[in-house]
């Protein structure tokens, strides 16, 4: 068993933003090791946003981003449960930090289910085609294509992008810690991007 310390306590608590408490117990379950620890308090966080999920989200904030001497910009909205979270300063760099995101990578949607499907059929025809055209078995194709599709809705659905900021973890796993953080349900509810001579 290791040796936990109040130092490295504070250290991770530094780092994950959990609570002492929290902190404490997840260097005891991974035995000190402080990377172990940040992924148990993650997963914890998963946890605790499930535990949230059904709870209602009256409260939030509208939060714009205006970038390159106003060519381009976002507005996302962000809900919470309460005004004391939505006028926290957690809460507040989170909407910047998801406005500024966007700006920056220009997602089709929050989440899978919002990418249109004409957008999706049209992608899986261009897959299927590169596919065809590189001399793929027939029954490969289909697998082919569906796996190209899965790279594209990753790398084209807000929350399961990863951060620019941190390409260490996604868009998602930022929105979790944040729940764990503050403890109440959170969520990315819409968001625009607009860009001069853009469509």
């Amino acid at each position: 068993m290791a040796n936990i310390d109040a130092a490295m306590v504070k250290q991770l608590r530094e780092k994950t933003g959990s609570g002492i408490m929290d902190c404490k117990q997840a260097l005891s379950e991974c035995e000190g090791d402080m990377n172990k620890a940040g992924d148990f308090l993650r997963k914890k966080g998963l946890a605790t946003a499930a535990k949230r999920a059904g709870r209602a989200m009256t409260q939030g904030a509208v939060q714009s981003y205006i970038h390159m001497g106003g060519k381009l910009g976002v507005l996302v909205e962000i809900n919470c449960e309460t005004d004391f979270v939505a006028n926290s300063d957690d809460f507040k760099e989170f909407s910047r930090n998801i406005a500024m995101h966007i700006a920056a990578t220009n997602p089709l949607g929050i989440s899978p289910e919002d990418v249109p499907e004409d957008i999706i059929n049209k992608e899986k025809e261009i897959y299927r085609a590169q596919a065809l055209e590189m001399g793929k078995p027939e029954k490969m194709i289909d697998k082919i294509a569906e796996g190209k599709l899965n790279k594209f809705i990753k790398e084209n659905c807000l929350l399961n992008q990863a951060y620019v900021r941190d390409p260490g973890i996604a868009i998602a796993d930022l929105l979790n810690e944040l729940i764990a953080k503050i403890g109440e349900n959170i969520t990315i509810k819409r968001f625009a991007r607009f860009q001069i001579g853009g469509s």
